[in-house]
This record gives C-alpha cells, sequence and structure tokens, in this order.
C-alpha cells in the first residue's frame, strides 16, 4: 500500500509530503490519521528539529477534504459525519497550531478547503507562485469545519476573511500573502530551497526557546 504521507529528514528537518497526487492530496480519513501518527513520532525524536509539509506532484499541495468519505459518513448519520470528519480534521489542525517544533508548510499548488485551514494553522508558510487559495466549502452548503472559521479571520482581519467565507472566491498568492496566511511567495522552483533557508534561520537558536514561543504563541491566541 502507498504510504500516504512520505517522510524523509535532512539536517534535523522533515520533510513530510502528503501523498494522494492522483485525488489532489485530499485529506482522506486514512491521510490525517498517519500525518498524525508522525508528528507524535517527530515530536519526541531529538534529531528532527523542524517540519516542512509540502504536498506530493505538480498540482495540489491539499484540495481539502476527501468528499466522498465525507459524503458517506453524512449518509450514516450527522453524528457519525462529526467523529469521523470534523472532529478528525479538528484534530489535526489543532496539532499543527500547538506543535512545539516549527513546521513550514511549503504551498506547491492548490490550497483549497482543508488545505488551506492547514496552511492557517501552521506557523509558518511560503507559497510558490503556482499555489491557489481557496474556502470553497460554502459551495457545498456548509461551512469550513476545521477551524478555519476562527483562524482566519485572526490572519486576515473579520471582514477580509468574511468576505472569503461568504463567496467562495479563491485567491493567488500575493493575496494570501497581504492576508497574513503565508510569509512569502516564490518561484515554484525556489519552494523548496526557500522553506529550507527558512528553517536553517530559526534552527540557528535553542530548541528549548523556539518551543517556549511557539507555545506562547499558540496559547495566546487561543485565549
Amino acid at each position: 500500500m502507498t504510504d500516504l504521507v512520505l517522510s524523509e529528514t535532512r539536517d534535523g528537518i522533515a520533510i513530510l509530503t502528503l501523498n494522494r497526487p492522483e485525488k489532489l492530496n485530499a485529506l482522506n480519513y486514512a491521510l490525517i490519521d498517519r500525518l498524525l501518527a508522525v508528528l507524535d513520532d517527530i515530536e519526541v525524536d531529538d534529531s528532527v528539529r523542524a517540519v516542512i509539509l509540502t504536498g506530493a506532484g505538480e498540482r495540489a499541495f491539499s484540495a481539502g477534504g476527501d468528499i466522498h468519505e465525507f459524503s458517506a459518513s453524512v449518509a450514516l448519520g450527522v453524528g457519525v459525519a462529526m467523529r469521523d470528519f470534523v472532529m478528525r480534521g479538528q484534530r489535526l489542525t489543532a496539532r499543527l497550531e500547538a506543535y512545539r517544533k516549527p513546521i513550514i508548510a511549503a504551498v506547491n499548488g492548490i490550497a483549497f478547503g482543508g488545505g488551506c485551514e492547514i496552511t492557517e494553522a501552521v506557523p509558518l508558510a511560503i507559497a510558490s507562485d503556482r499555489a491557489l487559495f481557496a474556502k470553497p466549502e460554502i459551495n457545498l452548503a456548509m461551512p469550513p469545519t476545521f477551524g478555519g472559521t476562527q483562524r482566519l479571520p485572526r490572519l486576515a482581519g473579520r471582514k477580509r476573511a468574511l468576505e472569503l467565507l461568504l463567496t467562495g472566491d479563491w485567491f493567488a498568492p500575493p493575496r494570501a500573502l497581504e492576508l497574513g496566511l503565508v510569509n512569502e511567495v516564490v518561484p515554484h522552483a525556489e519552494l523548496m530551497p526557500a522553506a529550507f533557508d527558512l528553517a536553517r534561520r530559526i534552527l540557528r537558536h535553542s530548541d528549548l526557546a523556539i518551543a517556549g514561543i511557539l507555545t506562547a504563541v499558540a496559547r495566546g491566541l487561543n485565549q
């Protein structure tokens, strides 16, 4: 079976790749569970000091939640859908937000729905100039369910966030930069080098201090 999350480590930096390129790296239940397990392992591995998270293939970072799985859960009842889809996605974004090692999203393509919510949740993000963002859940007659209705307003401000949440309009990397969703936009070929450069600039400093800052900021945002 294909590993849904590819993992390799270089110079103390783990590169995690969402690996469903044929489905635009959509977040099915197995992928979310695998990513959570890998993050658990990395957090207690002292040889890994930072994480870069990206998507497999040339088209997508992640197109969001796997709608086919979600529809199957809904067919079994609202309680099943809440447990299987909503709570699982919220566990993932909460884990990314509260992680004690720096996580940098290298957004290499489409980041819609849950993919956009991952970008909101991680502490740092760099976008390829080929990336594309959207909050399209309203087109499916539902709100974002992984925390996007809280995190995007914190990043972009209430009115700008509501425009995106209520229209479902896509937006390009320069707009994502303006909204505070990403730290930088770079040419596609420079995406991973830029992510590594940012990680190395952070890792010049004490792991204890880095973890303390990440934890303090995450707690402050949620008070």
